[in-house]
Order: C-alpha cells, then sequence, then structure tokens
C-alpha cells in the first residue's frame, strides 16, 4: 500500500458535493446503513413509504423496490442539489415523489403514510422533537417509525477527526462529532416516545464498512460532504498534512489493501 501524499490527491476528486455522495458514500456507507434500516422496518408490498433526509435517495429507491408497484414513495430532503441527483437515478417497483422540506416542517397530509424513514439524517435536525412529532403528524394509525443513526464515534473516524481539528479548524472537526451525535438508547428513547410514539425500541447491530484505502477514504468522504468546502481553504501543504497525518493513523486499520471500520449501526423502531 502506498502511503505517498502525492499517489492521492484532494484535487484529484471533482464534481459536486452531491454527486460525490452518490458516487463515493452512497456504496461504502449509504447503501449498508440503507439495507440494515430496510430490514428492521420489514416493509410490505403496497405500502406508503416517507423518507425523511432522503439524501440523493439510497434509502428511497430500495424502499420502492421493497413495496413494489401498488405502493407509493415519498423521499424529503432541506438539499435541492441531492435531490437533483436523486431524480436522476433510475428505480424501480413504487413511483417515487420527491420534496424539498425541513424535517421540522413536512408538506405533506396528516396520516398519509404507512412507514417513516430516515437514515443518517436525524443528528443533523436542528429540532428534533418537532421533526419526530411531523414523522408522527403524517403517519396512519399503526404506522410504524424506523430510524438509523451511528455511534459511537469508530477509530478511524475519530483519527480524521483529530487531523482535521489540527490541520483544517474546529468547525471542520465539529461537523465530524455531529455525525456520531445521536446514538445514546436513553436520548433516542426519550425523544421518540416524547413525540407521541409507543413501543419504542432502540437497538445497536455492527456493521463493517469497506473503503478502497486511506487516501481514497479520506479524500473521498471530504469530498462527500460538507468537509470539502473548509479543506478547499487550506494550502496544499496543510493537505499534504492531513493526508499523512491520517494515512498513518489509519494503517493499523487496513487489510489487503483495504480500508475496513466496523461501525454501530443504531436502530430506532417505533409504533403509533
Amino acid at each position: 500500500m502506498s502511503t505517498s501524499t502525492t499517489a492521492v490527491s484532494f484535487k484529484q476528486y471533482g464534481g459536486t458535493a452531491a454527486d460525490n455522495y452518490e458516487r463515493y458514500f452512497v456504496p461504502t456507507i449509504g447503501l449498508p446503513f440503507a439495507t440494515a434500516l430496510l430490514n428492521a422496518a420489514g416493509l410490505q408490498p403496497g405500502e406508503r413509504i416517507l423518507d425523511i433526509a432522503c439524501g440523493t435517495g439510497v434509502v428511497t429507491r430500495l424502499a420502492a423496490e421493497r413495496v413494489g408497484p401498488s405502493g407509493t414513495v415519498a423521499g424529503v430532503d432541506i438539499n435541492p442539489a441531492m435531490l437533483a441527483v436523486a431524480r436522476s437515478v433510475p428505480s424501480s417497483g413504487a413511483a417515487i415523489e420527491w420534496h424539498e422540506a425541513t424535517a421540522e416542517s413536512l408538506p405533506l397530509a396528516d396520516g398519509s403514510f404507512d412507514v417513516v424513514l430516515s437514515s443518517l439524517g436525524l443528528q443533523f435536525v436542528p429540532d428534533k422533537a418537532s421533526a419526530l412529532r411531523e414523522m408522527r403528524r403524517v403517519l396512519a394509525p399503526d404506522g410504524h417509525l424506523a430510524v438509523a443513526t451511528v455511534g459511537p464515534t469508530p477509530p478511524p473516524f475519530a483519527i480524521l477527526e483529530q487531523a482535521l481539528a489540527r490541520y483544517v479548524k474546529p468547525e471542520a472537526a465539529a461537523f465530524m462529532r455531529v455525525v456520531f451525535s445521536l446514538h445514546e438508547p436513553e436520548e433516542l428513547e426519550g425523544l421518540v416516545s416524547g413525540a407521541g410514539f409507543r413501543d419504542v425500541e432502540v437497538r445497536s447491530t455492527a456493521l463493517t464498512l469497506t473503503f478502497p484505502g486511506p487516501e481514497e477514504f479520506l479524500w473521498q468522504y471530504v469530498h462527500s460532504t460538507p468537509l470539502a468546502a473548509a479543506v478547499a481553504q487550506i494550502d496544499d501543504a496543510g493537505r499534504a498534512a492531513l493526508q499523512g497525518d491520517v494515512v498513518i493513523g489509519l494503517r493499523s486499520f487496513v487489510k489487503d489493501g483495504t480500508l475496513d471500520i466496523d461501525a454501530n449501526v443504531v436502530l430506532t423502531t417505533a409504533s403509533t
């Protein structure tokens, strides 16, 4: 494995954050979490599904396949660029409607869905209590909620967080902390039950995420997230130092040329 700071570089990765999210984040992180979430949700053919903070739509499309042509599926995201990519990716099964909106104010009718899903998004919502009340509002009687979050911070991501703090700026490291900020069962149970849900259950499942290598992991992750703008503001020497630290720190997690990271998907399920 090469540890050269010039073999893979920040500038090698172009495209928009939304394009990069679909190209790099979804296959390595988004898809494994989406699969775990959908397995927990147990979708049935013909159901009406809502995906909150859908991003480029990996959960939304998989849900459409599972409920089939007799079902209906909608995806909601605050980011128009993410939704533009979501609309461009082919899907099968149920037809999908896409909505640009916040999780705290859904432009959808009361009781209009059987299942509400959200993967790796709730931790970023400013008012989680309001968002969960909205999810409860749009669910039909005997409806179901399934949310996937992640945490605590896996050691490789802690290494990345420390390097970002050292070479970029505190706000970059703070983004990493938010990613892994919503995983404590007591907090999740309190939020979900406080929004009026019943039968709340929180459980964790271990996943192994596989990346092509530390350099690729670093720059693909950066370019798929808001970190790209912050890293673009430092000079080449700073980016080389950032990469060098991350590559050295992640060396022990590399097996047969790939970077394997163990993470916990935290699955919260509930009923109306």
